[in-house]
């Protein structure tokens, strides 16, 4: 795939993270009720839920026996419920999992990915544009509020999937034209999903089913501070995660890397250092403020340093800290 991206997809980018722009994104929405839902889901996950207060949310990992991950979701805490967040398709995943050891517990488990519309809103404009209209909008991480935005219930989601202030609006399918107008009449621009996965790259944000699967441990995601708790009570797999935190490190571990070549690497592109196989890339795109592909690969532990060559059939590739630095 050559590096020029489309004037289009560049114009997308600097709306999503310079100005404003929204797209839709599709999620996967399961919600929690009962008394036990937090405490139930408190033990299938990395993170500490049961802590949560309403309004408040945290980033986790759902793991397996064997310390596997098999989902990577937000979870967001209402007054009466929970809502676990993930990319599209994984309730196939997250809720028979979960129903699985549900015994006695006073909890139930809701597929409501069908019911709602998800919209990232992305770009350092919007708080001037929306605030107005939306009134408190949520600043801290996954911090969270109702409110209306043009007459349209919305939840509003304090979120980090690119560089920019950017927020998760969520709201009732049958109203989602509605929104859509209101976000229009704020002068948001409509992005595309290209525009979205240079942007999310920039950020190190990874996506289940691309970036992350169920061969991967929790700390290889590169994401302990945000998704993992270390002194939170027992949870399924915690085991395998308490193991690698003693032994501190795994082998592998997910980073971008910076490309010299002129091609936008392919998913599964190998990476080598004299000869051998260390690395092999996820994801990428090119990446507007490097100048550059830029790409998201697992990467062997003895290459992790910042500023670490490895070479591809592309060519040089040179491990990079993220987020990227700078703005177009």
């Amino acid at each position: 795939m050559n590096i020029e991206p489309d004037a289009a997809v560049l114009d997308d980018y600097r709306s999503l993270l310079g100005e404003l722009g929204y797209l839709s994104l599709p999620r996967t929405l399961i919600e929690l009720t009962g008394s036990d839902r937090a405490s139930f889901l408190n033990n299938f996950c990395t993170n500490d839920v049961a802590s949560l207060c309403p309004g408040q949310g945290c980033e986790a990992f759902i793991t397996n026996v064997q310390g596997k991950i098999l989902g990577h979701m937000l979870v967001f805490c209402g007054e009466d419920r929970l809502v676990a967040d993930s990319v599209a398709g994984q309730e196939e995943t997250i809720q028979p999992h979960l129903d699985r050891y549900l015994i006695r517990e006073d909890v139930q488990l809701e597929d409501r990915s069908g019911e709602y519309v998800v919209y990232l809103l992305s770009g350092r404009q919007w708080p001037e544009r929306l605030e107005p209209l939306l009134g408190t909008i949520p600043t801290s991480p996954l911090q969270h509020v109702t409110s209306e935005l043009a007459g349209v219930k919305v939840n509003v989601r304090c979120v980090e999937m690119t560089m920019a202030p950017s927020l998760m609006l969520v709201c009732d399918r049958s109203v989602r034209s509605d929104l859509e107008v209101a976000l229009n009449a704020a002068s948001a621009r409509v992005c595309g999903e290209k525009a979205f996965d240079m942007a999310r790259i920039e950020a190190g944000w990874p996506q289940y089913g691309i970036d992350i699967s169920d061969t991967n441990l929790p700390q290889e995601i590169g994401r302990d501070d945000q998704a993992i708790s270390f002194t939170k009570g027992c949870y399924l797999g915690q085991e395998t995660v308490a193991r690698i935190d003693a032994l501190g490190h795994v082998n592998w571990k997910l980073l971008g890397l910076q490309f010299s070549g002129v091609m936008i690497p392919q998913p599964g592109t190998e990476l080598t250092f004299e000869d051998k196989i260390v690395g092999r890339v996820t994801s990428a795109a090119y990446s507007p403020c490097l100048a550059a592909p830029l790409a998201l690969a697992y990467v062997r532990r003895e290459h992790h340093t910042a500023g670490q060559q490895l070479q591809s059939k592309l060519g040089t590739a040179t491990v990079v800290t993220l987020p990227a630095g700078g703005m177009l």
